[in-house]
Formats: structure tokens, sequence, C-alpha cells
């Protein structure tokens, strides 16, 4: 058996092999960026108007003065030029500010009147007011986005503004996910007493949907034959093998001997924590990664969030930072293994907090729908007292 620390330390010196391929902007949000983003030119390219109005030389304003509108500089068109220091010129947001001006005057901040601007006396007038100065955003090659990026509107709109048509992204492993068991039947299925419907592969795939990571899911029953067989195959087939059941000490959790058989070498099975024991992690001499998980369906899930989905944004190169909270009420846990606590976590008084919220064990997934994370609590403890600060690994959003 392991410590969770030591299946960390296991765990992390197995990357996930990533390809990259070029997909279309339009397709990329959601996507990791595999590529360095520099900016082509200056942003923004030129000094623009950042709002409506007048656009005068600053040096000749003066209280009470009026000026001469010469022309209308809208969005998207060349600059006009100032011909006098008595004139000004009507600017539109967005537009380029025109030649021999420098400042920008709102509407709201004047009054025009045949064919003259004239500010309000009582207005300060200093250079480059209401203007977006060029390159004050960034400056030609500079990084804008490195690799390890995850891709939201907000990187699709810089991609967007370099002229980025297409994009580089990480792929993903080919991955599969596997659930084993005789009681288990289609989720259409009308269960008899002594059957459950699958659900740990649903829960699975959609864990890994939210990271953009496609995944088969496949069932196997307990039959040592039939998982040689489809284990061989899949283990041809797809990089990482998600398993979830069959890794106990039970007559017919088969899978540990199985997989080895098969040259899937065992770096560990049993992890000292609750709930998730019997979690078996291994790699094949061709590179395949496997992580088999207990059945239970608080342990398969706890296990994918502390576990594997650290796993590929490590891979990805995207930094996980660590949350805490403070601990709502005392919790006593004897074991001498690490205790992921079921909680409620919310923001209070400028705190983060965790309210221990009790199930009925790894079998009552049911409860999960009451909490949003896990609040890890260390093995070396028997009282973790109110107030107290833990790690937390979050499977929903908290705020």
């Amino acid at each position: 058996m392991v410590s969770v620390r030591e299946a960390d330390e296991i765990i992390a010196q197995v990357p996930a092999v990533l390809s990259v391929k070029s997909v279309l902007l339009r397709e990329a949000t959601g996507c990791v960026l595999a590529e360095e983003i520099r900016a082509d030119r200056d942003i923004p390219p030129y000094d623009r108007v950042a709002m409506d109005g007048f656009a005068i030389d600053s040096g000749a304003y003066a209280a009470g003065k009026s000026f001469r509108i010469a022309g209308i500089q809208p969005a998207g068109s060349e600059p006009l030029l100032l011909a006098s220091p008595n004139d000004c010129i009507e600017v539109m947001t967005g537009a380029l500010l025109p030649n021999g001006t420098n400042t920008v005057i709102r509407y709201e901040d004047g009054e025009v009147a045949e064919g003259y601007f004239r500010p309000h006396p009582e207005l300060q007038v200093m250079p480059y007011v209401n203007i977006h100065r060029k390159g004050t955003d960034a400056r030609r090659d500079d990084v804008l986005l490195s690799p390890g990026t995850f891709i939201s509107p907000a990187e699709a709109a810089i991609l967007a503004s370099v002229g980025k048509a297409t994009v580089s992204v990480y792929e993903l492993p080919r991955a599969v996910v596997i659930s084993t068991g005789d009681e288990l039947v289609p989720v259409d299925a009308h269960p008899q007493p002594h059957q459950i419907r699958q659900s740990n592969t649903y829960a699975l795939q959609a864990a890994m949907h939210a990271l953009n990571w496609k995944a088969e899911a496949v069932h196997i029953k307990d039959d040592d034959q039939e998982l040689r067989k489809r284990l061989a195959q899949f283990l041809n087939d797809f990089d990482v093998l998600i398993l979830t059941g069959g890794v106990s000490k039970g007559k017919f959790d088969y899978l540990p001997r199985v997989l080895e058989d098969l040259g899937v070498k065992k770096l560990f099975h049993q992890v000292a924590q609750k709930p998730g024991k019997p979690f078996w992690f291994g790699m094949s001499n061709s590179g395949k990664v496997v992580f088999a998980l207990p059945g239970n369906p608080v342990s398969t899930y706890l296990c994918f969030y502390r576990y594997i989905r650290p796993w590929i944004l490590r891979s990805l190169h995207i930094p996980i930072p660590l949350v805490e909270a403070e601990l709502t009420e005392e919790v006593i846990f004897k074991p001498t293994l690490t205790y992921f606590l079921q909680a409620e976590v919310y923001l209070s008084r400028g705190k983060v907090w965790a309210r221990p919220v009790a199930g009925h064990g790894s079998g009552d997934f049911v409860n999960l729908k009451n909490v949003n994370a896990f609040v890890e609590l260390p093995a070396d403890q028997t009282v973790f007292p109110a107030g107290k600060t833990f790690p937390i690994i979050t499977f929903r959003p908290l705020f």
C-alpha cells in the first residue's frame, strides 16, 4: 500500500503522451493551446479614439474658446489632418486619432452650435484624454499566450486579433472507460432486484467531457477470459484505460491479475485513503496507462478528481492552484488513512468554508448532489478542529 503522496509521485512520473493538431479558430474554444502566440503588431495598432466627441490640439485650448468643426473621422477610415489648431474634428469611438490632434473631448462636455464646438468653460483639458494609446496593451512581438493556455472566449478574441485563423492545440490521449461487474445493466434496461444500472461510466465520461476529453465507454462482465480478450484489444487501440470495479480482493476481482498477465506493470495497488483504497495504477511496456478505480461510485468519483484530472492537467502544462477551506465543525476520523471528506464549500465573510455533509459510505453517490468538494484530511491526525484549514478537491463551481 502507498500513501496519497506516494501515489501522486508515482503517477507524476508517467505523463500523458499528447499530440498536436491544428483546428479552426471557431473550433478552438475549450482546447488547450500548443503554441506560443506573439503580437504581430502593436495593440492597439494606432492611437485609438476611446469616446465619441471632438478631437483637438490641447495646446490651443482656452476656457470659453470655440473650435470650428472641420470634418468627421469615423472608425475604419484613413486619418484626417487638423489643418488649424483653431479647428476640431468630430470623432467616433474606435477611430484613428486625426493627425494634429492629441486629446478628445466628449460630446457631453461641450455644446455644438452653427458648425462650432465649445467645450464647457470649467473643463480641464489635458493631452491624450479619452485616447487608447498605440501599443499600450502590447507591443509587436510580445508574447500574448503560452502553450498550456486553456482557450476561453477571451483567448479566442486575442487569437483572432493576431490573425490566427487556425490554431495548434493539444490532442488528448485516446481513452476508453470500462465498467466491470455482473450486477450492472444498461441505463435503459429494467433492472431485476439483484441488478443496478450502470452509472460510473456516465460520471467519468461527463467529468472527462468537462476537460474536452472524449472517451468511449464499454462494459465487461466478471469473466476472466472475456476480460483478457477485451482488455488486450483495448490496450492495442487506446492510450489510456480507465476501469471501474474489479480491483479489490474478492473472488471475482480478476483485473489486477489479468492486467499484469497482459503486460501492464503494476506501479501501485491500494492507497492509504478513504474512500478509494483499492485503487490500482500501471503502465504497459508500450506506454499505455491504466487507472483501475474501485467500483463504489464515490470512490470512482474521488479517484478521478484527485488523481486523473490533475494528471491530465499537468500533462497539458496547466497549473493547478491549491485551494483550501476552513472546517465549520470538528471532524473525528480515527483510521490512519487520508480521509476525503464530502463537504459543501462556500464563501462567507471573506473566507472559504467547508461544511461536512454526511453520506452513507462510498456507495452513496446520491449524496454527491449535496456537495461540491472533498476536503483532504491527512492521515497523521485523528481530530480535525473547526476553523482549521485543509486542501479541497472541487468538482463543480464553488461560488
